[in-house]
C-alpha cells in the first residue's frame, strides 16, 4: 500500500528578548526554559522587547545596579498570536516592547515555540 506524503506545516514565528534579573531567570529554568514566570502583584505587565539593542540595554543599565547581574534573553513565539499586542514604543525609535496583561501570560507562555534562550549576560565588575 503506498504511503501518502506528510506534510508539515510551520507556523511563521517572531523573535523577542526579554531583559531580566537573576531571579527572574533563575525561574525561568525551573520551567525548562518554556514559560515566564507569573508576575507580581506589582508588576501588572509582561513586557517582552522587540529588538536585542534595547534588552541589552535594559539587562546592563538597570537589571545589573538592582541586582548584580543582567541576562538577556532570546524567545521566540507563534507570530499570528502575538499580533493581538499592540508595538508600544517607550522612549526613542527602537525602544519597542510588547506589553502583554499579567492575566494573559499563561496563554503567551503556550504559543511561545522552542526554548527561552540566554544570549548575553552582564555583572557587576568589582574594583580591586
Amino acid at each position: 500500500m503506498p504511503t501518502q506524503p506528510t506534510t508539515t506545516t510551520t507556523r511563521p514565528t517572531t523573535a523577542l528578548w526579554r531583559p531580566t534579573g537573576p531571579e527572574e531567570l533563575a525561574l525561568v529554568e525551573a520551567s525548562g526554559w518554556t514559560a515566564w514566570p507569573p508576575r507580581l502583584p506589582e508588576q501588572p505587565i509582561f513586557y517582552p522587547v522587540l529588538n536585542e539593542d534595547y534588552a541589552v540595554r535594559i539587562a546592563r543599565d538597570w537589571n545589573v545596579p538592582a541586582s548584580g547581574s543582567g541576562y538577556v534573553t532570546r524567545f521566540e513565539i507563534d507570530t499570528e498570536f502575538v499580533s493581538r499586542y499592540p508595538v508600544r514604543q517607550a522612549g526613542g525609535r527602537t525602544i519597542l516592547e510588547l506589553w502583554v496583561p499579567a492575566e494573559e501570560l499563561t496563554e503567551f507562555n503556550a504559543h511561545i515555540v522552542g526554548r527561552i534562550e540566554v544570549v548575553g549576560e552582564f555583572h557587576t565588575v568589582s574594583r580591586s
